[in-house]
């Protein structure tokens, strides 16, 4: 081999050894590599497993400190478990009353000194004893006084109660006199805890209690005996002080006599007034004010007492008005005599307190949604003094008045109101009150009654050819409210402040000129001879406060009607009726039920009346009263006397004193009504007379068989109405023909 050869061979190996090395470098770098980054991991997860010893080295070296003050908590929690469970029956130890606990199965777990007394010296009575052992050591040492009942009925008794699942709560008498009120309440795991109240003192405070009841009780029963006795011992003189008063100033008396005569009315009323205002208080304060639910007429009410007042509202100079609404029926079923109350006090307070202007009585009803029922509202607004705002509500209270220098020179025992307000309550009604000082006040009130006479129609529209109406008056009130009733009846009006101002128009264009009396420019006189020369075909009704005019002093002029104010609604209606005729016009207002003016009877007997009355002053009053009517009167003393005349007399009406001698009211109208019974007579109607204010108005009265009661002093007027309306149909007319009082327009 050549050099050469030998030379290329030798340069293969090597290059051969050069790749070869080449690929091991290769081979050993990426071996070193993978070994580098296996190491990297390894050193990490080395690191990260080292992390997680020390976390678990950290946990357990806190949970080994949590589970140190774990056991420090437990036995601090335990420490004051045993303390708070120390005190707490340390507490129920200092109690005087007892405290127990019962396990499941009824056997005594604990109990204080208190719960254990009653048994004390007694060894089984301690923790583990049953709760019928207890019972039966209870009647067996005699420390429980069950009277007459048999030891074994007791536990029985007791037994039956405490298995109950609400245990009702039951007091024991012990031995000693004292009482315990066993109070037991199971808890949802079955235990019992039972409390033993000792209320000793609380029977004993009872007892006094009931003791001073009966002895108050009886006070109050003196009381009412005492007012009652009273009433009836003021009553009977003042009815007569009152009657020869009333008699006294229709007699021809000169100015002074009749001031005198004025004076001792006036004073006597007052004196009435307090009478009553006391005796109803005690009875609300006794709670045995009552209502005597009855047909009435709710408008001839309003109008009798307003009749009554007109006197007072004449000498001070003002109107007193009534805006019944004519839509509104007027018969309900109510205590009239307590309505006729709340309204004279309500309406006598606005007169009080009213120097100058008006009063007016709004009447008005909405039918409620209960069929038959209708909810009416009667307010009496006043010109008045006012109230202040801050004092509205005092004068409700029993007593109270607005004590201010305006009204100090107004007497009254602060008592009016607070009855009234009472009486509506009891009515299930609401009375409120509106005022404005120098203004004048509004009181109010609403009562839902029921209607007596479901058939009860409004009046009939007037003829067509009524159209237009004048009316001339210087109150804007009246002319207001004779708008509006002449408006519900279909009638235009035209209201004129002054006659001058009508004179200064057309007249002809009126069918009827309503005039007041007290016009500011003309006297009566002056504007009917006036308005007759300018329209002699007008017809005028005059309305005047007085009843000293005479439809003869107008002769020659259009004067047609003379009218009273205030006009009720039937009396106006009836009187245009009159001026302008319509078929059936009398059946029109009948079938209403409004009274209206009352004519004339059918020719026929006089009615009979009895009156029994032992008081020979008050027969008198009596006598004095109804001399004008056209009646046949007796008057007899004593309840046998009315009897006896019942049978000879045959009266159409009785009027009943209620004290007599021999045989009182009561007894003699139960035998004259056994008498109409076993005659099989017609009923007569009895009316109880009767000074008793606190006895003779309740249910005795009506229970006795009398019909209605009028109390002393007794009233022209009621009495003149009991007559008309018990009169039979076939007796003659009671008012003379030639007669109308006043009274009899009341009526209306």
């Amino acid at each position: 081999m050549s050099l050469s050869e030998k030379l290329a061979q030798e340069r293969r190996a090597r290059l051969a050894a050069e790749r070869l090395l080449e690929l091991k470098q290769t081979e050993l770098f990426q071996a070193n590599q993978k070994l580098s980054h296996h190491a990297r991991a390894l050193s990490d997860e080395i690191i990260e497993k080292r992390q997680e010893m020390n976390d678990v080295r950290s946990v357990a070296e806190a949970l080994k400190g949590e589970n140190t003050k774990v056991r420090f908590d437990l036995k601090t929690a335990e420490s004051k478990v045993v303390i708070a469970e120390r005190r707490l029956w340390d507490s129920i130890e200092t109690i005087e009353d007892g405290f127990a606990v019962f396990d499941k199965e009824h056997r005594l777990v604990a109990a204080n000194k208190s719960y254990l007394a009653a048994f004390d010296g007694i060894e089984e009575a301690a923790p583990f004893v049953t709760y019928t052992r207890l019972l039966e050591l209870a009647t067996e040492e005699g420390i429980v006084d069950i009277g007459d009942q048999c030891p074994s009925a007791w536990q029985t008794e007791m037994l039956i109660r405490w298995h109950k699942e609400e245990i009702p709560q039951q007091t024991i008498k012990l031995w000693n006199g004292h009482y315990l009120k066993l109070v037991d309440k199971r808890s949802r795991d079955g235990e019992t805890v039972s409390l033993a109240l000792n209320i000793t003192d609380t029977i004993q405070h009872e007892k006094e209690m009931k003791e001073a009841r009966k002895k108050a009780e009886a006070a109050n029963r003196a009381k009412s005996t005492f007012l009652a006795n009273m009433s009836h011992e003021i009553r009977t003189p003042m009815n007569g002080v009152v009657g020869m008063a009333n008699l006294l100033r229709e007699t021809a008396l000169n100015e002074e006599q009749l001031l005198y005569a004025n004076t001792i009315k006036s004073s006597a009323e007052a004196l009435l007034v307090i009478i009553n205002d006391v005796l109803d208080y005690s009875k609300i304060e006794a709670k045995k004010l009552t209502l005597n639910p009855a047909p009435f007429d709710l408008e001839r009410c309003i109008y009798e007492i307003v009749f009554l007042l007109l006197p007072s509202a004449r000498e001070k100079g003002i109107d007193l008005l009534v805006d019944f609404d004519l839509l509104l029926p007027t018969v309900f079923i109510g205590d009239v005599g307590r309505i006729r109350q709340v309204l004279t006090n309500l309406i006598g307070n606005a007169l009080k307190f009213t120097l100058e202007g008006y009063v007016v009585i709004n009447v008005v009803g909405f039918e409620k949604t209960e069929p038959g029922v209708t909810q009416i509202h009667i307010s009496i607004e006043d010109t008045g003094i006012g109230i202040p705002a801050d004092m509205v509500d005092h004068v409700f209270g029993e007593f109270n008045q607005v004590e201010d220098e305006r009204n100090r020179k107004f007497e009254g025992t602060g008592l009016g109101l607070a009855i009234s307000k009472e009486l509506i309550e009891l009515m299930g009604g609401e009375l409120w009150v509106d005022s404005v000082v120098d203004e004048g006040s509004c009181f109010g009130f609403m009562v839902s009654l029921p209607v007596a006479d479901t058939q009860q129609r409004a009046l009939s529209a007037l003829p067509n050819h009524l159209m237009h109406a004048a009316i001339v008056t210087p109150n804007p009130m009246t002319g207001e409210i004779l708008n509006r009733q002449l408006s519900a009846l279909g009638v235009q009006s035209s209201v004129y402040l002054r006659a001058k101002d009508l004179f200064g128009g057309n007249t002809d264009k009126f069918d009827v000129a309503i005039t007041e009396t007290d016009l500011i420019d003309l006297t009566p006189e002056e504007f009917a001879n006036k308005l007759h020369q300018k329209t002699p075909a007008l017809p005028i009704i005059f309305l005047t406060h007085t009843n000293q005019l005479q439809l003869n002093n107008f002769r020659d002029t259009g004067v047609r009607k003379l009218l009273q104010k205030p006009v009720p609604r039937s009396l106006l209606y009836s009187t245009l009726l009159d001026l302008f005729p319509l078929e059936q016009s009398v059946a029109d207002l009948e079938t209403h039920g409004a009274t209206g003016l009352k004519r004339p009877g059918e020719p026929g007997r006089r009615m009979r009346v009895l009156t029994a009355e032992d008081n020979k002053t008050n027969q008198l009053v009596f006598r004095k009263y109804v001399k004008s009517l056209n009646i046949k009167l007796k008057i007899v003393n004593n309840g046998q006397e009315a009897i006896d005349a019942y049978q000879d007399f045959q009266p159409d009406l009785i009027f009943m004193d209620i004290s007599m001698p021999e045989i009182d009211g009561k007894e003699a109208t139960r035998k004259i009504r056994k008498i109409e019974v076993l005659e099989q007579r017609p009923r007569i109607p009895i009316i109880a007379v009767t000074a008793h204010a606190l006895m003779g108005d309740g249910a005795e009265i009506l229970a006795a068989g009398l019909d209605f009661y009028l109390t002393k002093p007794l009233d022209k007027t009621a009495i003149h109405n009991k007559i008309t309306s018990a009169k039979p149909k076939d007796c003659a007319d009671v008012w003379p023909s030639d007669y109308v009082p006043v009274s009899a327009k009341a009526a209306v």
